[in-house]
Formats: C-alpha cells, structure tokens, sequence
C-alpha cells in the first residue's frame, strides 16, 4: 500500500475546506451581485443612496444601525429595512421607501 503524496493531501485538505465553507454559507452565492443591482438601481435614480436612508432613519429612530436589507415588493417597490439597537436594548425596524426616503413603518423586532 502506498502513502499519499503531500501534495495530494493538501489537495484534498483544500477542497474539503471549500467544500465547508461553500456549505457554511449556502447564501452566500445567491446575491453575489446584490451591490452590482443596487448601484444600477441608484444611477437610474430608483432608490435613494444607503447614506440618505440612514440618515432619515436616525433622525427618527436613534441607535446603532444592526442591519439593513434592500428588498423588492410586488405591491410597495423598493424597501430598505433598517433594523436599529436602541439604547435600552431593544430592537426597532423600521420600512423606509427605497425611493422617495418615506418610513412606512416603524415596529419592534
């Protein structure tokens, strides 16, 4: 019987590697381009930038910024939803019109 090859163990070692990783993050892949989409749909002036959108935000709904997600609706267009920490700890999200920077709702996470 003979023994592998140090290169063939690192070969192996490095896929199964990928091969976590890839499975670690399944999601990952599917939006790789997200900021690609994102970008077009700032410079046809269909959303408004992440820098505005934050900014009316806070002005409202003082806190630390956790997340923030741009999605698509059927019926309401282009949403970002911002979820903010407040300081007393709790969560608050708040649904902001990607595109004229109205908040449409604000609610506890």
């Amino acid at each position: 019987m003979s023994r592998p090859s140090v290169s063939g163990a690192i070969a192996l070692v490095l896929a199964l590697a990928a091969a976590l990783a890839a499975s670690a993050f399944p999601h990952a892949r599917a939006g790789d381009d997200d900021h690609v989409e994102a970008r077009a749909l700032l410079q046809r002036g269909e959303i408004l930038p992440l820098s505005r959108i934050l900014q009316v935000v806070q002005a409202r709904v003082p806190g630390d910024v956790i997340e923030v997600e741009l999605d698509r609706s059927s019926k309401r267009g282009w949403e970002y939803e911002v979820k903010v920490l407040t300081a007393t700890g709790r969560v608050i999200e708040v649904d902001v019109n990607a595109h004229d920077g109205r908040i449409r709702k604000i609610e506890d996470d």
